[in-house]
């Protein structure tokens, strides 16, 4: 990791264009190939899916075997220990707790001159979720993406994770979508998984919708099939920033930072802290903690190239930094974290206190781990119930009602030179 004094000619501005860098947005050679994917499944259909699931995952295939059965559910159900089962259990009950808070309703407005103006919601009819299958595999994620679409209402959520060289899936990802009542479960990957949910094949339906983490294959693809479908997000790798003082523990605050530093070589992890003391504990930390860690090439790599300590002249400065940065994970440890928060703009997810680690929130606290990422938690959200529905508005005016400002709309339409737009109004009150 590398330790930055913020002065008056030391900015972050470097700090923020290397971390940038890491986006999918900066990976357009890898296009080529995910829209040569894409068309092939459009044309293709199964066939093609079959063909890149051989391919790239060295397992062959049938459209009777692309579909997860029961038994295979079953089975995976006697593979997973029943103290893993109860915890997944209580993870879903938070998780689904937190959500059902985040339900709209439809209204409605009425006046005594006969109109009425309101908002309709409804769910999506169909959403597709991807969920990993390579360098590691996260069945957490399936309750993040599945909870909040089963809450909105969704009425058919569709699954693809990509099978191992067995054309077997994960087992405790076929248990944890069982618990969530997913049950049609595709055994596909990479963006010709994206391509067969955008587009549809003989076996896997069109969705409207697609949620889900990936990697740059499945990012770009998500990219090429938005607006055809819609998408959570283009994610980039996953990052926490930790704003601490002189109070915070060093060794908590290196084993945060290690925490996000193991998913992947461009993960990024940042400290900002006012005290040049503590830059150094916890730098010691992370490189003692980092030598009994199982990914070890993973972390020295990641903290390498996006591992930074920022020293600030002050906390108010160190929100400056995190607001600028916007991260994805946020955590305070200062002696008042609550004060903080409430100067924190951009942040995906912010955690307060020493007892409010990040890995509490990817696994069991209820709010959601899937996170807008690279600075995009400036205009981005956590993923929720929102994601799933789509509100219409209701318009609805009785004759009295639209003549009193018929006028109005007529000058509006005719200065804008639409006389097809006068006229409908005109044409309801000629008689009149």
């Amino acid at each position: 990791m590398n330790i930055i004094k913020i002065n008056e000619n030391n900015t972050i501005d470097n700090v923020i264009n290397n971390l940038l860098q890491r986006t999918p947005n900066y990976y357009d050679d890898y296009a080529n190939q995910v829209q040569t994917i894409i068309n092939n499944v459009k044309d293709n259909k199964d066939e093609a899916i079959i063909s890149y699931t051989e391919k790239f995952d060295k397992v062959k295939l049938t459209k009777d075997t692309l579909k997860v059965t029961p038994s295979e559910i079953k089975e995976a159900y006697e593979l997973v220990d029943d103290e893993l089962l109860r915890i997944v259990r209580r993870a879903k009950d938070n998780i689904e707790s937190f959500h059902q808070k985040q339900k709209k309703y439809s209204w409605f407005d009425s006046t005594t001159n006969g109109t009425l103006l309101g908002q309709k919601i409804s769910a999506i009819s169909w959403a597709g979720v991807y969920v990993p299958g390579g360098k590691a595999v996260y069945p957490s994620s399936v309750l993040m993406n599945v909870i909040p679409a089963i809450v909105a209402g969704v009425e058919h959520i569709i699954m693809t994770t990509p099978p191992d060289k067995e054309g077997k899936i994960n087992p405790l990802t076929l248990v944890v979508a069982n618990e969530c009542g997913i049950t049609d479960i595709y055994k596909v990957g990479g963006a010709q998984a994206i391509a067969a949910l955008a587009y549809g094949t003989e076996t896997i339906p069109k969705v409207d919708k697609i949620v889900g983490p990936g990697n740059i294959y499945v990012a770009l693809a998500k990219k090429a099939v938005y607006g055809h479908v819609n998408i959570d997000s283009i994610a980039g790798p996953s990052e926490i920033l930790i704003i601490a003082d002189e109070t915070a523990n060093p060794t908590y605050i290196a084993a945060d930072l290690l925490s996000q530093a193991e998913h992947d070589e461009l993960a990024s992890s940042i400290l900002v802290t006012d005290s040049e003391d503590m830059a150094h504990k916890v730098l010691e930390e992370v490189k003692r903690l980092t030598g009994e860690l199982s990914r070890k090439e993973i972390l020295e790599k990641s903290l390498k190239n996006y591992g930074y300590i920022i020293v600030v002249n002050s906390l108010e400065e160190a929100v400056d930094v995190s607001n600028e940065i916007a991260p994805e994970h946020l955590e305070v440890v200062t002696k008042d974290p609550f004060m903080l928060m409430t100067k924190i703009k951009n942040a995906g997810a912010i955690f307060l206190g020493e007892y409010s680690p990040e890995p509490l929130g990817d696994y069991m606290a209820g709010p959601n781990h899937v996170l807008p990422t690279n600075g995009t938690a400036k205009f981005f959200s956590p993923l929720g119930v929102d994601d799933f529905i789509k509100k219409s508005s209701i318009i609805s005016y009785s004759k009295e009602a639209l003549g009193e400002l018929q006028e109005d709309i007529i000058k509006f339409a005719d200065s804008e030179q639409l006389t097809a737009h006068a006229k409908s109004i005109k044409v309801r009150f000629e008689n009149d």
